[in-house]
């Protein structure tokens, strides 16, 4: 059955099917970590439908934390379209964690960071995001959560890693509790990042693009 517009006019199949797809931008997403950030990011990227996962480039860099920010922009200076730069990186023993995420915001990069690793991030799917004070005792307690949740072991170079947050957890209730976990943070005056613990901005990336998508679907 054709739909009719407000001006009375009636829209072909063709003219809906275009209405549909949704606007994603261009995306260029930057990371130092070859295995965990790297496999969640392709794994976000294929969950999209398979028109638009061209609009996300995911790129590994092996660099300095430090040299992150300019690496992100140089790259990225070599596909003028993608207009959203993003890095993603964890606190784990980076010294100058908060000024490299300053340094980024100043020259419009945005950034999904956490503190003090990704699987901190990883523990929303499942409702939970406890407090650890180094990222090795974080990495050890989500791979307990992962087994008690899934019966399987953690390993950071699980390329199905995404899937798996989403078929044993909830995306939804992640982003939340994310959100959730850094407006506390905020409220109580800890406004740098090294204080957020735990805390992550991953989600905004996450929520961002998965809205984009379904808004229009």
């Amino acid at each position: 059955m054709a739909h009719i517009e407000r001006n009375g006019k009636r829209k072909t199949r063709d003219q809906l099917a275009k209405r549909r797809v949704p606007e994603l931008g261009y995306y260029f997403i930057v990371t130092d970590t070859e295995e965990t950030e790297q496999n969640y990011m392709y794994g976000l990227r294929d969950s999209i439908p398979r028109e638009l996962q061209g609009k996300l480039v995911i790129e590994v860099i092996k660099t300095k934390s430090n040299n992150l920010v300019d690496e992100a922009r140089n790259l990225a200076s070599v596909n003028p379209q993608y207009g959203e730069i993003w890095i993603i990186f964890d606190r784990d023993e980076v010294k100058n964690f908060d000024e490299i995420i300053r340094q980024a915001k100043d020259k419009g990069i945005s950034v999904g960071w956490t503190n003090p690793c990704i699987e901190e991030w990883f523990n929303a799917y499942f409702g939970v995001m406890p407090t650890y004070q180094d990222s090795v005792a974080c990495c050890n307690g989500f791979a307990q959560t992962f087994k008690r949740v899934t019966g399987q072991k953690y390993t950071k170079s699980d390329k199905d890693i995404y899937n798996k947050l989403n078929y044993y957890g909830d995306e939804e209730q992640a982003i939340k509790l994310a959100e959730q976990k850094y407006n506390e943070h905020m409220v109580n005056e800890r406004k740098k990042p090294t204080e957020m613990c735990p805390g992550t901005t991953l989600h905004c990336l996450v929520r961002e693009i998965k809205s984009k998508i379904s808004k229009e679907r």
